[in-house]
């Protein structure tokens, strides 16, 4: 009699744990048999580049772009900072102050010429020049010779007086035309009762002697130099650099607004300008002078003092003046101007009165020899020449502004 099958009682749990491994073990097989390799065909896709760890460690790279992170630029050859200047503290209670210290510089122009030849004496040294102001020597900085093209305003009387003062005006104004440059700049003002400018600033010399030879018929009478010179004294002080006004005129002052002292004043005070004055009217002066009984005698005074007006525009700029008789000798005297603002010495000293109040300082120049003795001057038979040493008799300090 058959045995009967009994069924044994088995928990849950254990069959689900049993069927889990069976599943396991039947998937195995399949797993491995999809990662055999496949047979390559013709349409096989390139092979990718090795994905492999570099040496070095650290996760080896995609196939993407790598975004690296911007590196902070960095100038090449830096130089290291400088060390920190130690800090000063002030006292307690005492506020911070900064100091600025101005040290005025004096630059003089002197001419040395030859009294009987005007000629231009070369070759003298720094060692040679002695500069005092208010009567004290300076101390000299900076010494050279300047030759340089210029800037000049001429300034022509041009009235309705007599033509003989036209005619010398007009043979004085081109004789300084001839004498120009191409580097040079010139304008040309006249004046009678107004002034009138001919022509601005130029460099063309064709364009000067057009406005000299305009000057044909004159308007009124009157001459009034004192008015002409400090016009032309303005307008030059707008121009930088040094600058010269050649005043051609009789020099009689008749119907101006400005005084005389007032026009001195504005001369003595206006910086970098020197003036040569050039008389007119000498011909007929002389032959007139003393002549026309008590008329004749207030004639011949005003001229006298037109003189010395002259003379003193002339040397309180450090200039010359002259006071020629015939045409002919206009020429020979542009030819001295010429000379004389080309051919200098320019003497740089700090002042030993620092104070910038405004005051007006006196300035004196002298030529000494090594040893301190006043230069002595001999021509090649070693017979004395007398000079002359032009530079300007003063100026006036710069008033500080607070």
């Amino acid at each position: 009699m058959p045995t009967p099958r009994r069924f044994v009682s088995v928990p849950r749990s254990l069959l689900l744990l049993l069927c889990l491994v069976f599943v396991t073990l039947a998937g195995a097989p399949l797993s491995v048999a999809q990662t055999q390799p496949q047979p390559q065909t013709q349409t096989q896709q390139p092979q990718q580049p090795d994905q492999a760890a570099p040496d070095s460690g650290g996760p080896g790279a995609d196939s993407g772009a790598i975004a690296l992170p911007k590196r902070k630029e960095k100038p090449e050859d830096v130089p290291p900072p400088a060390p920190a200047e130690p800090k000063i503290k002030n006292p307690e209670g005492m506020p911070n102050y900064s100091l600025r210290i101005e040290v005025p510089e004096v630059s003089v122009d002197v001419g040395v010429l030859l009294e009987k030849t005007h000629q231009f004496v070369p070759g003298l040294k720094p060692g040679n020049f002695r500069v005092y102001e208010d009567g004290v020597q300076q101390n000299i900085i900076g010494f050279k010779r300047v030759e340089a093209p210029i800037t000049a305003l001429m300034i022509c009387e041009f009235a309705a007086n007599s033509y003989t003062f036209i005619y010398d005006m007009r043979n004085a104004a081109w004789a300084f035309a001839q004498q120009l440059r191409p580097q040079d700049y010139v304008a040309l003002m006249t004046f009678d009762m107004r002034t009138q400018i001919v022509t601005d600033f130029t460099q063309d010399k064709r364009q000067l002697y057009e406005a000299i030879n305009s000057l044909m018929i004159p308007g009124f009478r009157e001459t009034n130099v004192f008015d002409a010179l400090y016009e032309g004294l303005d307008r030059l002080d707008r121009i930088e650099g040094r600058k010269y006004i050649i005043l051609i005129a009789s020099g009689r002052d008749t119907f101006s607004k400005l005084t005389l002292d007032k026009i001195l004043k504005k001369v003595r005070t206006t910086q970098d300008v020197t003036i040569f004055t050039v008389s007119t009217g000498g011909a007929m002066r002389a032959i007139t002078e003393g002549r026309g009984g008590m008329m004749g005698s207030m004639r011949d005074m005003d001229y006298l003092q037109a003189d010395n007006e002259m003379k003193t525009f002339a040397s309180l700029t450090g200039g010359a003046s002259f006071f020629p008789r015939f045409s002919a000798e206009m020429p020979e005297i542009f030819q001295e101007i010429n000379q004389n603002i080309r051919s200098k010495y320019q003497l740089i000293y700090h002042p030993s009165n620092a104070k910038q109040d405004g005051t007006y300082r006196k300035l004196r120049v002298e030529l000494v020899d090594p040893e301190g003795h006043p230069l002595h001057i001999q021509d090649e038979k070693q017979k004395p020449l007398k000079y002359d040493i032009i530079a300007r008799e003063g100026y006036r300090a710069k008033q500080q502004v607070e």
